[in-house]
């Protein structure tokens, strides 16, 4: 026979001191982890949601970087004439040789200097992302022009970086003509400007960093990535911008390192603090054991019971912890690219899988707190119990 759900709950709102104390200590520790796991999700969806399956991107053979992938340009127009390449507005094959370089900015705060992305692309680099990027204020870089459109995150943090302000960097100053929005990807982190500058004023003339090639379908993109790393007279990689941006949520590592260490040790503390409130409640409770002992449970009823018991005060404490970090959602913070070495913003998110497993890790202290004080109730002599 088992024993009614309410009976756990009627003991829980009888101690609601220890209870909500206990819920408080399981709670902080969801907290931490609810946090560093929003951290993870946010730059997630930054990087992987920059990818366009449809996107292909060169690079020079055994690079695995934008930084670092630079070829002649002599073979851009053998990239073009790849087949299975989508066609721009003005009916040309949509391919965009590019430059990724790294600039240092001013904080509007006037904090520090940081350093940002500066993508030099050809006018079919906007064609290729307009999925992505939206112009929200000004006009597109013209070609040939010292002229950069900034994302709308890179105007709001940096200084000189309204539409008709002057940014000094490379050999000279670069007229702000536009705002754009990245839609939450990577690129509001980043500046665009015209590849044929980039090149003339950080010394990169006859060649391009990397290209993009806009594929018609899915499969044209597929085959298209293997055509381009096949090729024995290019010599180049060609992969899925998707699988690239996959690729840099690598940094993320030390952040899940942090965050499985954190919440290990606080997860155990919270172990701690279940266990005591669960013994505190057999002994408290001593008598009314043996009573239902007495009334015919079994053991593995009692047993069940506290296990009962402990994982709804740790539910308690999930519930707890996901509302305290709800205002949290949505903030925005920066980290360090470990790829291109610049700052990328991105959004803490709280998903269902964070809520998912935020759960899961509250039960699970839980059910390991419970089960020591269960068996113990479980085990204790039926006068023993009543004498005490």
């Amino acid at each position: 026979m088992a024993i009614p759900i309410s009976y756990n709950i009627r003991n829980m709102i009888l101690r609601k001191r220890l209870t909500l104390m206990t819920a408080l200590g399981i709670a902080l520790t969801v907290t931490t982890t609810v946090f560093l796991m929003m951290l993870l999700a946010g730059m997630r969806k930054a990087f992987v949601s920059s990818g366009d399956p449809l996107n292909v991107l060169v690079l020079r053979k055994g690079s695995t970087s934008e930084l670092t992938g630079g070829f002649t340009k002599d073979k851009m127009p053998i990239l073009r004439q790849l087949p299975g390449i989508a066609t721009d507005s003005h009916g040309q094959p949509m391919v965009s040789g590019e430059w990724v370089v790294v600039v240092v900015l001013p904080r509007r705060n006037g904090t520090a200097e940081v350093n940002v992305t500066l993508r030099g692309m050809e006018q079919d680099g906007v064609e290729l992302r307009a999925k992505k990027a939206k112009l929200v204020e000004g006009n597109w870089f013209a070609s040939g022009q010292r002229e950069v459109v900034v994302s709308r995150s890179i105007h709001d943090r940096f200084s000189h970086t309204n539409v008709g302000d002057m940014i000094d960097f490379g050999k000279g100053a670069w007229k702000v003509t536009g705002v754009f929005d990245g839609g939450g990807s990577a690129y509001d982190s980043e500046i665009w400007t015209d590849i044929n500058q980039v090149a003339s004023q950080f010394n990169r003339q006859g060649a391009v960093g990397n290209a993009y090639l806009r594929a018609t379908d899915p499969v044209a993109a597929d085959s298209l990535k293997h055509r381009v790393a096949d090729d024995q007279q290019l010599q180049l990689d060609g992969m899925l911008e998707t699988e690239y941006y996959e690729k840099q949520t690598a940094n993320g590592g030390g952040i899940r390192l942090m965050g499985f260490i954190v919440g290990l040790t606080m997860a155990i503390g919270s172990i701690f603090a279940a266990t005591n409130t669960m013994y505190a409640a057999v002994a408290y409770r001593s008598r009314e054991i043996a009573t239902l002992r007495v009334m015919g449970f079994r053991r593995g009823s009692i047993v069940t019971s506290f296990i009962f018991e402990s994982v709804l005060l740790a539910l308690l404490g999930a519930a707890i912890g996901i509302v305290l970090m709800l205002p949290f959602n949505g903030m925005s913070t920066s980290t360090s690219n470990q790829v291109t070495f610049s700052e990328v913003e991105f959004s803490m998110r709280i998903t269902l899988q964070v809520v998912t497993t935020a759960v899961v890790f509250a039960v699970a202290m839980g059910l390991i707190g419970g089960v020591a004080p269960a068996w113990g109730a479980a085990r204790r002599e039926i006068l023993a119990a009543l004498r005490d």
